[in-house]
């Protein structure tokens, strides 16, 4: 049995999953967009733990408890900051998303959500980030099939919304 992957527009602090995945940056203690909104949603335990885990690189995945939000755990992960695409930020994507289930694998954990990591202050181009994630988590699920029940991939904006549309129709 395959993953279903899917997309839809909503706030991912309101996901129900075993895991949600935090569009990180290295210091893991919070910061602007996604990142912050998952830090204020969950509680200063968050950020306690997160003291712990000292910092993340990008590229890697780090896990902690969800505390206050409905997920049962985040996956910190620290997306590319887009130069200009020659600078290894697709590799870079591309090991956030497959970290990220590494991780949610090894922890037994089966619906997973994602943010469109690295899209915003970042500047990684929506379309050219979203191509990643697809790609990349069609061949990690394709890899580990009796590994994930449901991936989904949660947009805040809903152009965001109908650029994973567009992909997940592809064969």
């Amino acid at each position: 049995m395959s993953a279903k992957l899917q997309a839809i527009q909503c706030d991912i602090t309101t996901m129900a999953v075993d895991a949600i995945v935090n569009a990180a940056n290295t210091s893991l203690m919070g910061g602007g967009g996604v990142d912050g909104a998952i830090h204020r949603k969950a509680g200063r335990e968050l950020v306690n733990e997160c003291a712990t885990l000292y910092g993340c690189r990008p590229g890697e995945a780090k896990i902690t408890k969800g505390y206050n939000l409905p997920a049962k755990h985040v996956i910190h992960t620290v997306g590319p900051v887009w130069r200009d695409g020659t600078r290894g930020e697709v590799t870079t994507l591309d090991f956030c998303y497959r970290n990220s289930l590494q991780v949610a694998r090894a922890h037994g954990l089966r619906t997973i959500a994602f943010p469109c990591i690295s899209t915003g202050r970042y500047g990684y181009p929506p379309d050219k980030a979203a191509k990643v994630a697809v790609d990349t988590v069609r061949a990690v699920t394709a890899e580990h099939p009796d590994a994930y029940d449901v991936i989904t991939f949660c947009c805040f904006e809903e152009s965001d919304l109908r650029l994973y549309e567009e992909l997940l129709l592809e064969a």
